[in-house]
C-alpha cells in the first residue's frame, strides 16, 4: 500500500476523516485480494435475477465485477465516506457502467427496508470495525456492540433464504460467536482461499440455522505458525499485518 495513505495506527480505521483523506488520494485498492482470487467461491452464488448489496465498498471494484458476472437484479454499494462514493460515481460514469447504485450510508444504520436484497457481501469491512476489539478471547464490549449492529442490519435487509458473504482475515473460532449470536437465523459455513496465507470466505444463509448451533468455541485453536507472515500478506494493508502479529502474540501467551 502507498505510504501516503497508510495509517499511523490501526485505530485510524475507525476515523471517518482518515478514510476521506485516504480516498482523496487513492483511486483503487482491494482488501483481501481482488475478485479473481475468490471468483470460484462467489460466482456459483450469483444469478441474473438477484439483487446484491456491498457493504463498505471504498475504492474496490468488486461491485463492478459482480455486475459483469451477469447480475441484472441490481448492485448497490454503500460506504460511509462521501469522497469514496463520489469517486465511484465518477468512475462508473466515465466507464459508461449502469446497474451499480452507489450510496452514502452507515452500515450500522442502513437505510433499506427489511427483505431488500438476495445477497449481501462485505470484504474486510468487518475486520476494519474490529481493530479495537482487544483480546480476541475477551473482546471489547463496545466493539462487539458495533459488530452486532452491523450484523443485525445485514440480517434485516436480507430476503428470506438470502445469503450473506463475509470475506475476512478473522478465523472461525473468533467469528462464529459473533455470527451465531441469538436472533440470527443464518447457517454458518466457510471456505478459504489464498496461497500460503489463507483468507476466510464465510457463507451465511438466512433461515437455515441448525438447532445445534451454539456459537461457543469449546477448544482452543492451534497456535499460528510463523509462516502466517507470508510474503503474500506484504501486499495487504496495515490492519492485517498488525492483526497477524497480535494473534501470534496472543497464541504465545496461551502456550505459556
Amino acid at each position: 500500500m502507498d505510504d501516503d495513505v497508510a495509517p499511523c495506527t490501526a485505530l485510524a480505521y475507525l476515523d471517518l476523516s482518515y478514510w476521506d483523506q485516504r480516498f482523496e488520494k487513492e483511486e483503487h485498492y482491494e482488501w483481501l485480494k481482488d475478485f479473481s482470487h475468490f471468483r470460484h467461491l462467489l460466482a456459483p452464488l450469483l444469478s441474473p435475477s438477484i439483487s446484491v448489496l456491498e457493504v463498505g465498498c471504498g475504492s474496490s471494484r468488486l461491485g463492478e465485477e459482480i455486475l459483469r458476472e451477469g447480475v441484472a437484479g441490481g448492485v448497490t454499494c454503500i460506504d460511509l465516506s462521501p469522497v469514496a462514493v463520489q469517486k465511484m460515481h465518477d468512475r462508473l460514469a466515465e466507464q459508461g457502467t449502469t446497474g451499480v447504485d452507489v450510496v452514502v450510508a452507515d452500515m450500522l444504520d442502513m437505510p433499506f427496508e427489511s427483505d431488500s436484497f438476495d445477497l449481501v457481501i462485505e470484504k474486510g469491512t468487518m475486520d476494519a470495525l474490529c481493530v479495537d476489539i482487544g483480546d480476541p478471547w475477551n473482546p471489547n464490549p463496545a466493539t462487539v456492540d458495533n459488530v452486532m449492529k452491523m450484523l443485525e442490519g445485514i440480517h434485516k435487509v436480507l430476503k428470506p433464504d438470502g445469503i450473506f458473504i463475509s470475506i475476512s482475515f478473522g478465523q472461525p473460532h473468533f467469528r462464529r460467536p459473533l455470527f451465531e449470536a441469538p436472533g440470527f437465523t443464518w447457517s454458518v459455513e466457510w471456505s478459504t482461499f489464498g496461497n500460503g496465507f489463507h483468507y476466510f470466505f464465510y457463507t451465511l444463509q438466512k433461515g437455515r440455522r441448525s438447532p445445534e448451533s451454539s456459537g461457543h468455541q469449546d477448544t482452543l485453536p492451534a497456535p499460528p505458525s510463523i509462516n502466517m507472515l507470508h510474503e503474500e500478506l506484504e501486499s495487504e494493508d496495515y490492519i492485517f499485518r498488525t492483526n497477524v502479529e497480535e494473534l501470534y502474540a496472543v497464541s504465545q501467551q496461551v502456550n505459556v
